[in-house]
């Protein structure tokens, strides 16, 4: 990892919020597309998952989703538990920063993209009784479509489209069905 990622990496733990989320910027920006030190940022940023502040828990979550298309050992697919895991933090804003950037590892592959929308499809169901279920299930109709859209998989949208036949609210129904309109 060259000086700078790894100054970056220093600054993503820095009690300063200014310096944090530059540092977060910089490095959110840099893993757009494929980077060579994925894996020497990992592990730190696996840790970060549970860190005690929740800034640094989204801050992990969103870097570890845009490195996944750095990830050719499929790592993701072992830790992709403890990222699905940061959606459910007691902390909603910590939560939905995940939610919202978790159709990003199913760009790394095929097998990556099976297990995200397979995962995302229970959360649907299992957010039911949470007090933002109807948001949390609007950001994963959302992640469904932008994944569909970016990996031109046909069978995500019949997913998204059964998801949404369960919601039993027609005001909800509609709403999410609105994401799959042209």
């Amino acid at each position: 990892m060259d000086e700078d990622v790894r100054a970056k990496m220093d600054d993503i733990r820095s009690g300063d919020r200014a310096v944090q989320g530059r540092a977060f910027e910089a490095l959110l920006a840099a893993a757009e597309g494929p980077v060579d030190w994925a894996y020497e940022a990992w592990d730190d940023l696996v840790a970060g998952l549970t860190h005690k502040d929740n800034r640094l828990r989204a801050i992990a979550s969103q870097l570890l989703c845009n490195l996944a298309k750095s990830d050719p050992e499929g790592r993701i697919l072992d830790d992709f538990d403890a990222l699905l895991n940061v959606t459910r933090d007691e902390k909603f804003v910590t939560a939905r920063h995940c939610l919202l950037a978790l159709w990003k590892v199913g760009l790394a592959g095929d097998p990556q993209r099976r297990m995200v929308v397979d995962r995302l499809a229970g959360r649907f169901a299992d957010c039911a009784s949470e007090k933002n279920a109807t948001l949390i299930r609007f950001d994963i109709v959302q992640g469904l479509r932008k994944l569909h859209d970016q990996s031109g998989d046909a069978s995500i949208r019949e997913t998204a489209l059964a998801l949404i036949a369960t919601e039993t609210d027609p005001k909800y129904r509609k709403k999410y069905a609105g994401v799959w309109k042209p």
